[in-house]
């Protein structure tokens, strides 16, 4: 396992010099016969547990797709669709995915005042912002979590505390450890309702 994260880890120093190449709307047709039925036309999934991939950077989104491709990210859903797929399709999707516009606020469920302010008062001292950046836009390898689907992010979190799922790095395991699912929740609220 540790080869393997090795060597996800070595392909994602790569993907900044594989992401100048790629076409968006190449990858907006590969999208279109692939990808929207659980991730939306416009890159805004309407599929409970399903995340939204419109405005997620280029580079997250292409070393995602190679670690589900390769068997190292364990998504039953997906890892069917990425196995086999050549890196110049990942390139051109996470292209695409990057070139729309991240949709508004999750407004699935109302906002909570008050789990939002609890939510966002867990932010600072798990450092949130250090990785994910002050409006948790993210960057390079690093996801959008800002107005991502409340339900995903909930499953994401627990999945990373409870050891059930793994990064290129155990960064995120690591910054939810302790957290009750009470925490993740408002941390979940909190990011889903953010502008």
């Amino acid at each position: 396992m540790l080869l393997r994260l090795l060597a996800a880890a070595l392909l994602a120093a790569a993907v900044p010099e594989m992401a100048r190449a790629a076409d968006a709307a190449r990858g907006a047709d590969l999208a279109a016969h692939r990808c929207v039925n659980c991730h939306g036309d416009n890159g805004r999934s309407q599929v409970p547990g399903v995340p939204s991939l419109a405005g997620q950077p280029a580079d997250f989104i292409t070393v995602q797709m190679i670690l589900l491709r390769e068997g190292i990210r364990h998504a039953p859903a997906m890892n069917p669709f990425a196995q086999g797929l050549p890196d110049r399709d990942i390139e051109d999707l996470a292209a695409f995915f990057a070139s729309l516009p991240p949709g508004p606020p999750d407004d699935r469920t109302p906002k909570d005042e008050a789990l939002f302010a609890a939510g966002q008062a867990l932010t600072g001292p798990r450092h949130c912002a250090t990785c994910h950046v002050a409006d948790y836009g993210g960057r390079a390898q690093i996801p959008r979590v800002a107005a991502q689907r409340e339900d995903y992010l909930v499953q994401a979190m627990i999945g990373y505390r409870d050891g059930t799922r793994a990064g290129v790095d155990t960064q995120m395991n690591s910054a939810v450890i302790g957290l009750s699912n009470a925490h993740i929740a408002a941390l979940a609220h909190f990011l889903a309702h953010l502008d």
